[in-house]
């Protein structure tokens, strides 16, 4: 590896860190037992991405005999202490006192990292009663004390002539912030062992002061490993001996990924999926890419060698059912839903890998032929399981499905299908987009009910006046479910219920007075996850004979900005959508509508987010004005344009 130099001026300063004391949510996710645990992660992170890209092998992690206290300590090159030339302080300084001040961005630094925020040792610094930082470099060993993100004392020299390189990070987290401040000791050492499944050659060590335990976690098999830990922990069976393994393989746009996957006789599918060594829980883009990839290549290899059924649909569902997986991407540049990190957004991460996989796959199928008929056999079982289950089932709500319909609004284009798993519901805006959605659905799976208008806000309007409301209970009773204290989710008649609106200031009020009427009345569907909210492209972006879909004008100039790079002569033609009515049905159903392409947010609520999802429902919907006109003044200077 090239000799990269790391200094003080490789730091770049972004903003402030006032906000975080104030609003530790918005960092960490909250001041539970998870958003205590993600201060641990974030120091460690740091020091894990001095492993990933080359310079450290050691990681050690104590918890101390008070049981909130923790240091993390790596053998990588030493955070910078020379005096920064803007801040005209030490570097440790900068980067423990100010939100996104870091060596992440510019890539020079680090070629990957999980800590692209910049924001995770200043959220530390600023949630902790105490820290303390000591960095060995140059032959020394210094030190800094902070209370509360502020410096108590000067960077000083506290020994001479120390032998090697590294980084320790001690700290209290603040009674002050959090519920508890005790950390949980096997939560500690799982995250642990996992980061040592991604990295084979890096060695983590924990000790836990208080009980005497130490332990040493290096796994040389890397994610094959963790793979069979998985299998393991389903305690299932594998359907074929040896995983598809993909090492370390270069995608286009500079990705780079691993990924393992087997098929096992356990009911569900399983992914885990990480991004520089960042576990994504909540997935995103990369999960959706590997999915999209091993479907398309079973599917080819189904039609290929006439492996199919006559009469037998095989759903994706069908296909990954009993499917393992472990994933793990490297972004130079990863944009992830939050600072917790466990969604990833970037939209070319789907197609990188969903190709790479694909092509790879089919590949590994054609040459294991008989690995390839084993993982065909189970996926042909489940679908007539499925089939048989759903036969059973739809003989017992025939009836009872047949009765409702003579009740369901007029505006209601329903689907044919009477089983609610595969079925689905777009609640959409105006008539114009509700026809075009009518027209490019699949009438078997997908029912459509368009509202007229902005619908009643339900945080301001009394129970009678929300039932008397026609836009409101015809959602009502399209569900067939109830609401209130009424609501019985087994009778819900769609296990999808999708916002689709426009992509603009206009849409995104409805979808928000909409997800006040779920929650407020309809809160089950929101915690069972039947809730989602649909991203139709506001851009359409032509460029030769390709076409693209951007989000919103972030994603447009990210799409031109490639290819303008892949061919900077390139002819590019976009065109912004008004709204969902003046896309064609067959657009719509290729951008919005088919499960295979198109881009759904679920809706959900963390348990430690639910008082302040409460209190942001209140504020900003309810009748007080007054925490309204804070929350405007509060944010009115980060608002670059105004769409009115």
């Amino acid at each position: 590896m090239a000799e990269v130099t790391y200094t003080g001026a490789d730091i770049q300063v972004l903003e402030g860190l006032e906000p975080v004391r104030k609003r530790p949510g918005m960092y960490i996710g909250g001041t539970g037992k998870a958003g205590l645990h993600h201060l641990v992660w974030e120091v460690v992170d740091n020091a894990v991405d001095e492993a990933t890209n080359g310079y450290a092998t050691l990681i050690e992690v104590v918890l101390h005999k008070d049981g909130k206290t923790v240091s993390v300590t790596d053998n990588g090159r030493g955070i910078p202490v020379d005096k920064h030339p803007v801040k005209k302080v030490s570097t440790l300084e900068v980067i423990l006192t100010t939100l996104h001040a870091g060596g992440k961005f510019d890539g020079g630094s680090y070629i990957t990292s999980g800590g692209l925020h910049g924001v995770g040792s200043s959220v530390v610094n600023a949630l902790s009663e105490s820290l303390v930082a000591q960095v060995k470099r140059d032959g020394k060993l210094y030190e800094q004390r902070f209370a509360r993100g502020v410096p108590v004392s000067k960077l000083k020299t506290v020994k001479s002539n120390v032998r090697g390189t590294g980084t320790t990070i001690t700290f209290t987290p603040d009674d002050e912030i959090f519920e508890r401040t005790g950390f949980d000791a096997d939560t500690i050492k799982d995250n642990l062992e996992v980061k040592t499944y991604l990295n084979g050659a890096l060695r983590i060590v924990f000790k836990n002061e208080a009980s005497g335990e130490r332990i040493e976690y290096q796994h040389e098999g890397g994610i094959v490993e963790y793979l069979d830990h998985l299998v393991t922990e389903e305690k299932t069976r594998r359907v074929h001996p040896d995983p598809f393994v993909l090492r370390q393989e270069e995608l286009e746009d500079g990705l780079r990924t691993e990924v393992c996957f087997v098929w096992t006789e356990a009911p569900k599918e399983r992914t885990v999926s990480f991004v520089n060594g960042i576990p994504t829980r909540d997935g995103g883009t990369h999960e959706h890419g590997l999915r999209d990839g091993v479907t398309k290549a079973i599917r080819n290899y189904i039609e290929t060698h006439d492996l199919g059924q006559r009469k037998l649909d095989i759903t994706a569902d069908d296909i990954r059912e009993g499917m393992i997986a472990v994933l793990n991407l490297y972004h130079v540049d990863p944009q992830f839903q939050g600072q917790t990190k466990e969604k990833l957004n970037n939209p070319e991460a789907k197609s990188a890998v969903s190709g790479a996989f694909r092509a790879e796959f089919e590949q590994y199928l054609n040459a294991h032929p008989s690995t390839a008929e084993g993982i065909v056999a189970r996926i042909i079982q489940s679908a007539k399981a499925r089939q048989a289950s759903r036969a059973a089932v739809q003989n017992v709500r025939r009836k009872s499905a047949v009765s409702h319909r003579l009740n369901l609004p007029g505006k209601l284009a329903d689907c044919s299908s009477s089983d609610p798993a595969e079925s689905e519901l777009f609640l959409v805006e105006g008539d114009s987009a509700g026809g075009s959605a009518k027209q490019g659905r699949d009438r078997k799976t997908q029912a459509i009910l368009a509202l007229r208008g902005k619908v009643l806000n339900a945080e301001q309007a009394s129970r009678s006046k929300v039932g008397a409301n026609k836009e409101l209970s015809d959602i009502v009773d399209a569900l067939g479910c109830g609401l209130g204290e009424d609501l019985d989710v087994t009778k819900l008649r769609y296990h999808k219920v999708i916002l689709l609106m426009d992509a603009d200031s206009d849409g995104h009020h409805i979808a928000t007075l909409l997800l006040t009427f779920f929650y407020r009345y309809l809160k089950p569907l929101i915690d069972g996850g039947y809730v989602y909210i649909g991203q139709p492209p506001l851009f359409r972006v032509d460029a030769l004979k390709e076409t693209y879909w951007a989000l919103d004008e972030g994603d447009r100039d990210k799409i031109v900005a490639r290819i303008k790079k892949k061919n900077p002569r390139t002819n590019i033609e976009i065109q912004r959508f008004k709204g969902l009515g003046e896309m064609m049905p067959k657009t719509l159903h290729e951008t919005t509508l088919d499960p295979e392409k198109r881009r759904l947010l679920q809706v959900s609520i963390p348990d430690d987010a639910r008082v302040a999802t409460e209190m942001t429902i209140s504020d900003l919907m309810g009748k007080d004005a007054a925490p309204r006109f804070q929350f405007i003044m509060d944010h009115a200077a980060e608002v670059e344009e105004l769409d009115v």
